[in-house]
């Protein structure tokens, strides 16, 4: 038997002129979430309370400015990074501070997340182009936070209650995805069963996507499916992973639903992001995989267009929360009994 403890999980509020403030503030609001864990939320304190104010919703948090300085007992907290004092901010506009902001709302996050202060961080969203206007090079989420890891090897899954994806390649072009190795074709498998196993199944299939149409038909229309995937494909079966592969992409997925397979794995962003969001955009989770923390994140976007007008969905946000609740109850759970 284990005795799950409550665990404490940072939230990054995302682009201060995006929805992320308005999500957080609803999320935390269901009477059902917010006792899964002590919450801290990471950014400015004057946005979060502008926010609460205009939503009309209570969602109590003990403001603080480092998170030694919050009593144990306090349910949420939060931790103000004071990075937009002064700063006069429309919603829904782009903005070099607000971009700023938020990456430094995920820095802090994350360091929070490896200095064990914090058993995961869940974020909202940021604006890449906000990002790159405040002078940052910056790609997205999951390869800043690999970095601040120093983990070189990352990779992206998305996974809803009908489905799983991780990616060979993400936040890259087309062309680049084009020339996987074998080699990070197998690490991305490898990465996607310990991920399986943290997610509670212990005896998983994966299934791996061709790159080419059809798999390549026997090399007639590409030799990368057999030349590389292929061989990615039996190295893990030798390493005693049950993997099989390479499928055609546009007949798989349909398999995978249908429930055929845990896990598919797919070769580049929009082959795997294009069926997991048509299928279920609004609980279709991000999870960081390849990192010494657990990250999990919305899988959308600042959607400037309503941010402001208290119309954002938190659907997605409560599914980012509660699988990263979930996740970190079976990393750290321990015997009962046991401090």
């Amino acid at each position: 038997m284990t005795a799950i403890v409550q665990p404490t999980i940072a939230i990054s509020m995302g682009d201060p002129a995006g929805i992320g403030p308005e999500i957080i503030v609803k999320a935390l609001a269901d009477h059902a979430l917010l006792p899964m864990a002590r919450w801290v939320i990471v950014g400015d304190a004057d946005i979060w309370r502008e926010t609460v104010a205009t939503l009309a919703i209570d969602v109590p948090a003990v403001v603080v400015q480092r998170l030694q300085d919050a009593d144990a007992r306090s349910s949420t907290v939060f931790l103000d990074r004071q990075q937009l004092q002064g700063v006069s901010l429309c919603a829904g506009k782009l903005s070099a501070a607000c971009g700023r902001a938020a990456l430094e709302y995920v820095r802090t996050a994350t360091l929070l997340a490896l200095d064990r202060e914090v058993d995961a961080m869940a974020t909202a969203p940021l604006n890449k182009e906000a990002v790159v206007l405040a002078g940052v090079h910056f790609t997205g989420h999951t390869e800043y936070i690999a970095e601040l890891c120093g983990a070189a090897d990352s990779r992206m899954l998305l996974i809803n209650d009908r489905l799983r994806v991780v990616h060979v390649t993400t936040h890259c072009s087309l062309r680049q995805a084009c020339e996987p190795t074998m080699e990070r074709i197998l690490r991305t498998i490898e990465l996607g069963h310990e991920c399986l196993q943290l997610l509670g199944l212990q005896s998983s299939r994966i299934a791996v996507c061709g790159l080419n149409p059809h798999a390549g038909e026997n090399g007639l229309f590409g030799n990368e499916d057999t030349a590389l995937i292929l061989r990615a494909v039996q190295a893990a079966l030798a390493a005693g992973i049950n993997c099989q592969g390479p499928f055609p992409a546009d007949t798989l997925f349909t398999k995978a639903v249908r429930g055929e397979f845990d896990l598919v794995v797919a070769m580049y962003h929009d082959q795997g992001h294009i069926p997991m969001k048509l299928m279920d955009f609004e609980n279709t989770v991000n999870v960081s995989l390849g990192l010494p923390i657990i990250r999990t994140s919305v899988d959308h976007g600042t959607a400037f267009d309503i941010a402001g007008k208290n119309c954002a969905d938190a659907t997605n946000m409560k599914a980012a929360l509660r699988l990263a609740v979930s996740m970190a109850q079976r990393r750290f759970q321990r015997p009962s009994g046991q401090g």
